[in-house]
Formats: C-alpha cells, sequence, structure tokens
C-alpha cells in the first residue's frame, strides 16, 4: 500500500456516497488503497447470506463471475468519482464494454475478495480499466472494461 493516513481510504459509507449501489448489488466493502486518477484497490467481503448464493448453486455456493466483474466496475466507479470530484455530482459511471474476461477461480464465502483496477485511458468521459480479481495470491478473474460518466437520468 501507498503511504497514505486512514482518512484516505474510502469506508462503506463513503463508497455509498460515491456510486449509487445498495444491498444486495453493492460489491465493494471499503477501498483499501488508491490513487486518484490512476488505480485503486478494493474489498468485497463475500458471506453466505448474500441472495445469489441460494441458487448458485445449492450445496456448493460459488459467486457468480458476472458479480466479480460488477464489483471491479464498482470500484473503478469510485474511482472515476474520486478523481473527477465536484464535477461528478449528479453523475453516474455505466459500463459500455468488457474484453478480454477470464474467471480462473472459483470465488466462495468466507473469501476476501481483493479488486485492483488500473486506469488504462481516459478521454473526455470515457475511462478503459484493467481489473484483477484476487483471494490471498489466487487470481480469480481478470477483464479490461471501460465505461462511460454520464448525467443521472432526471426520472430515477
Amino acid at each position: 500500500m501507498s503511504e497514505k493516513n486512514a482518512a484516505d481510504f474510502i469506508d462503506v459509507n463513503e463508497v455509498m456516497g460515491l456510486i449509487p449501489h445498495r444491498y444486495p448489488i453493492l460489491l465493494v466493502d471499503r477501498i483499501l488503497d488508491f490513487e486518484v486518477g490512476e488505480w485503486a484497490l478494493g474489498l468485497k467481503n463475500v458471506t453466505f447470506n448474500e441472495p445469489h448464493f441460494q441458487g448458485h448453486f445449492p450445496g456448493w455456493p460459488v459467486m457468480p463471475g458476472v458479480l466479480i466483474v460488477e464489483a471491479m466496475a464498482q470500484t473503478s466507479a469510485c474511482l472515476v468519482v474520486k478523481t473527477m470530484g465536484d464535477e461528478a455530482r449528479g453523475k453516474v459511471v455505466y459500463f459500455m464494454s468488457i474484453e478480454e474476461c477470464k474467471f480462473r477461480q472459483p470465488v466462495v464465502p468466507g473469501d476476501a475478495l481483493h479488486i485492483k483496477v488500473e486506469k488504462i485511458q481516459n478521454r473526455r468521459n470515457v475511462w478503459k480499466f484493467k481489473g484483477t480479481a484476487t483471494v490471498g495470491d489466487k487470481v480469480c478473474a481478470e477483464a479490461v472494461f471501460s465505461a462511460m460518466i454520464m448525467d443521472q437520468a432526471a426520472d430515477v
């Protein structure tokens, strides 16, 4: 981790102030470390009582891969909003594309999923990231994805 004090880390309350997601789809418990405009390291504590484990899969709970990628996107959205500051007020970050996605290891209840996202490029309101999700020293998933920050719809 970089040299920062505890006030530089983002707890779940601040995460909810940066992105609109809430239970059961909020998939980032904390941003452990970050460098504004460059990268972020998020944490998702995977617990058995999450609703998707009722059916994925009974008797052998595995976190769906799409939710791991969503956790990457939410970590990236926190970084984008933190980077843009006041300019991001009233805006939402939306997925545009997912490329080069690979799932390498199951994520199960009890795992601490670490989500590292690194900015590849940023042009105006479009951001491209490389994301890697790990448990311990094992890579569970990786993807390259892009997102766009846009005004929040008035009727939402």
